[in-house]
């Protein structure tokens, strides 16, 4: 059994695959001022009321994009599970090519190109990442990481709206019925479902003219189901996406456990 553990800016996920199938997901709010004591208990109790067997797990994998968040988790998965969860880095085996690993590239957008390149061996793969970044990852044939777009995602971009003006009210995204609001909300979705689904469009045309390459376009991330009607170049909608790339991540590297 493994317990997979993604942290992100926003949310954390945890989820457990028994190396067949994902069993069960949870998503507990990124809180950096959570005591180590407390996230304990939430990860205990979620995983208790799941029905895991603490002792059937044999690996622990945790991938970060908030290092302070980092070290709390992997000694609450230590005492948990009484062993090292694996932390991923540019150093382990990824099945991608190493050399071409920016420095600065995240461990969610590793995961993404990992299980990317696993996926479609012989495809030009782009990742598409609707997190509190929305992310564009495209990974060759080769497994060289071709390289990334980040721009601000779509929650980040109305919590801006709504923070930064007086008028206007925070809300729910959704597709609206027209590109004309008549109110406030209706506006605001419009903005931003239509205008993040065109960047997505202008994004991937831009990336394939440059690259000279069909890309093969998937979509992750928690709106990204959501959105997805709205982008018809998206060639899979697939919301376990990183999980998956950090199950690969813990195959490969399974030596290290």
């Amino acid at each position: 059994m493994v317990v997979l553990v993604d942290i992100g800016n926003t949310n954390i996920v945890i989820s457990v695959n028994d190396g067949d199938s994902f069993l069960d997901s949870f998503r507990i709010y990124s809180d950096q001022k959570k005591t180590g004591d407390e996230y304990f208990v939430i990860f205990q109790t979620l995983l208790r009321q799941s029905g895991l067997d603490f002792s059937s797990v044999d690996r622990v994998v945790l991938s970060s994009v908030v290092p302070n968040l980092t070290r709390a988790v992997a000694k609450i998965l230590k005492r948990l599970f009484n062993t090292e969860p694996l932390i991923v880095t540019h150093d382990i085996e990824a099945g991608l090519n190493k050399s071409s690993i920016p420095q600065e590239l995240g461990s969610d957008i590793l995961s993404n190109l990992a299980c990317a390149h696993n996926k479609y061996p012989d495809r030009c793969v782009l990742t598409m990442d609707f997190g509190t970044a929305l992310t564009f990852s495209v990974v060759d044939e080769k497994g060289n990481v071709v390289g990334v777009a980040i721009a601000p995602g779509l929650i980040t971009a109305v919590n801006s709206l709504f923070g930064n003006t007086a008028q206007l009210p925070q809300v729910e995204l959704k597709i609206p019925d027209s590109s004309l609001g008549r109110n406030s909300c209706d506006s605001i979705r419009s903005g931003i479902m239509y205008g993040y689904a065109g960047l997505a469009d202008a994004m991937i045309r831009k990336m394939e003219a440059e690259l000279n390459v069909h890309l093969f376009v998937i979509a992750t991330g928690g709106l990204s189901k959501t959105i997805s009607p709205l982008i018809p170049r998206i060639d899979e909608l697939d919301g376990l996406h990183t999980l998956k790339g950090l199950k690969l991540i813990s195959d490969l590297n399974q030596k290290s456990f």
